[in-house]
């Protein structure tokens, strides 16, 4: 908050906020701050930061919106870890493979996503923060585009028609056309 408070009303780009954390943290710690991006999703999430699109925010005192949002409790996230099997629900990988394992939300808090059993999914850390802050879709249509990606660069043909198919469904149905996919 506090370089958002010497910039108010300005529209900051995320690595500009992120460069700006990270090298403070180090002068005032000695170490390196591990995920500056949480932070920010988390203070807007909060309503004290305004996401004027993607990756650009604004700090404005005259607009904070503090909005309660429910994190999962201990006991649900034990609930969620156990119906997945403590296993990543994209990769299958899990604390027996020496994996650390996220409680994640599938629809975002920031679109109205609440901590219910429902709403709730286990990530290993790599597919979480891939999943950033992105809605299902979204991180669906990513994974796909890369895994069509590798199979082309394997020339795996069952892949790669498996992918095209699944993203000419995307297509067809006009389901995040923001995400390009290079055929």
């Amino acid at each position: 908050m506090e370089f958002f408070r010497k910039n108010t009303n300005r529209n900051i780009s995320h690595p500009e906020i992120v460069d700006w954390v990270v090298s403070e943290y180090l002068k005032r710690t000695g170490k390196v701050f591990r995920d500056p991006d949480r932070g920010i999703r988390q203070l807007h999430q909060k309503g004290y930061l305004q996401k004027i699109e993607k990756g650009i925010y604004s700090y404005n005192p005259d607009y904070i919106n503090i909005r309660e949002l429910d994190d999962f409790t201990h006991l649900l996230k034990q609930t969620i870890l156990k119906r997945d099997d403590y296993k990543c629900v994209i990769c299958g990988r899990g604390k027996k493979e020496g994996f650390e394992l996220h409680v994640d939300h599938i629809k975002p808090k920031d679109f109205g996503g609440e901590a219910t059993l429902e709403n709730g999914q286990t990530l290993c850390s790599q597919h979480n923060f891939l999943k950033k802050n992105l809605k299902q879709t979204e991180t669906g249509k990513k994974l796909f585009i890369r895994l069509y990606e590798l199979a082309k660069k394997e020339n795996d043909l069952t892949l790669i028609k498996f992918c095209t198919e699944i993203l000419e469904t995307f297509e067809k149905n006009n389901i995040n056309g923001h995400i390009v996919w290079k055929k």
